[in-house]
């Protein structure tokens, strides 16, 4: 068997250490100026911790905004912990790094999206081998709509 560099992982990797690194500072200074983020992630991952009212309203994937009111920002080596205001009712919850889908920045029009090999997999043709991709998603000023790059475009 012929080794081949998985650059898909590796920029996955890169990606999720950049999300970490961003939290740290958050969570050390707070947010500046008009930062804020959306943070897309998999409900149904194994190391999710959320409310069971929480999992049954958002079954697959729950999008979290870190804006105007967190607490006990958390960030460890392999994800966060973060206490939300959901209606009154503070909730805590554990996020890994790997269970995030998106993370996005629209006060700088910066956002990131992981797709899995499940995916880049139905898009494939039969008998590629495929490696998880990242792509990048620009929000546009008003619209908020994303222009997605993929580095499938770049591949020779």
């Amino acid at each position: 068997m012929q080794r081949t560099i998985d650059y898909g992982n590796l920029m996955h990797r890169a990606m999720r250490g950049l999300i970490a690194e961003v939290l740290g500072d958050i969570a050390a200074h707070g947010l500046p100026g008009e930062h804020h983020f959306f943070i897309t992630f998999d409900t149904n991952h194994p190391d999710v911790v959320i409310a069971d009212w929480l999992r049954e309203r958002y079954p697959d994937e729950m999008t979290i905004v870190l804006q105007h009111w967190f607490e006990n920002l958390d960030v460890r080596p392999d994800g966060f912990t973060v206490t939300l205001n959901f209606g009154d009712r503070p909730e805590p919850l554990v996020i890994p790094y790997d269970a995030i889908l998106t993370f996005v920045d629209p006060s700088v029009e910066f956002g990131l999206r992981f797709e899995t090999a499940t995916a880049d997999a139905e898009d494939a043709e039969d008998g590629e081998e495929i490696a998880e991709a990242p792509h990048q998603e620009i929000l546009e000023d008003s619209k908020k709509e994303a222009e997605v790059v993929s580095l499938d475009s770049f591949r020779k």
